[in-house]
């Protein structure tokens, strides 16, 4: 099953059991944004150099999510800060879209509930534990030392900016991580890609969250 970085986001994010985040929403909304500028990079569709995103193929990728997201990209009158676009990719309903989409193809349950037999709320618990499975013994050998690609060296990026990573691997060694966030692994332009990945979903973390606290 072919995934985007955000879905394997989401499958980490998410405990198997209960159907809930691990983590806080705006890290959680902030990271998904950042997955998608992530893919549409590694896909080759947008230059990400830690100031702007600038739009180099807009061939579609036949994923809707993408697509439309590399549709937005291309029509804004002028080029946007990395930080800017996860900002406003997040707003909406993209986990929803996604989890509905992992739902739909059996990856997860959808199950409709009321908290307080009041409010309205729906968990995701796992009901195919394969996909997870295979990402995490991805990243589990990269954490381990093993040369990562730039798509796994992208995901480990978002998650380590949400601090996804603290609850998804708590054992791997935070060096390690943070070599591969900064992508000192790699060459340079491999690199501007995931820092700046990182540093943007970082950003519109703490923005959204002082937002937030100021509301």
């Amino acid at each position: 099953m072919t995934l985007t970085i955000a879905e394997e986001v989401l499958l980490l994010a998410y405990r198997e059991d209960t159907g809930t985040p691990i983590i806080g929403s705006v890290e959680l909304d902030c990271a998904l944004a950042g997955a998608l500028l992530a893919d549409l990079a590694v896909r080759g569709r947008v230059n990400l150099d830690g100031t702007k995103v600038v739009p180099v193929d807009r061939t579609p990728m036949g994923d809707e999510e993408l697509d439309t997201t590399l549709t937005r990209i291309s029509e804004e009158p002028r080029p946007r800060k990395a930080d800017w676009w996860v900002g406003k990719l997040r707003a909406g309903k993209l986990r929803k879209r996604l989890l509905t989409r992992l739902a739909a193809r059996g990856v997860l349950s959808e199950q409709e509930g009321k908290i307080l037999g009041i409010f309205p709320t729906t968990r995701y618990p796992e009901l195919d534990p394969s996909p997870e499975r295979g990402v995490r013994e991805r990243v589990g050998s990269v954490l381990a030392g093993a040369e990562p690609d730039e798509r796994t060296a992208a995901l480990i990026a978002v998650m380590h900016a949400a601090k996804l990573d603290r609850k998804a691997f708590p054992d791997a060694p935070k060096g390690r991580v943070r070599e591969i966030a900064q992508g000192r692994w790699t060459g340079e332009a491999v690199r501007k890609t995931i820092a700046s990945v990182h540093a943007a979903v970082a950003a519109a973390a703490a923005a959204a969250a002082v937002a937030t606290a100021g509301s």
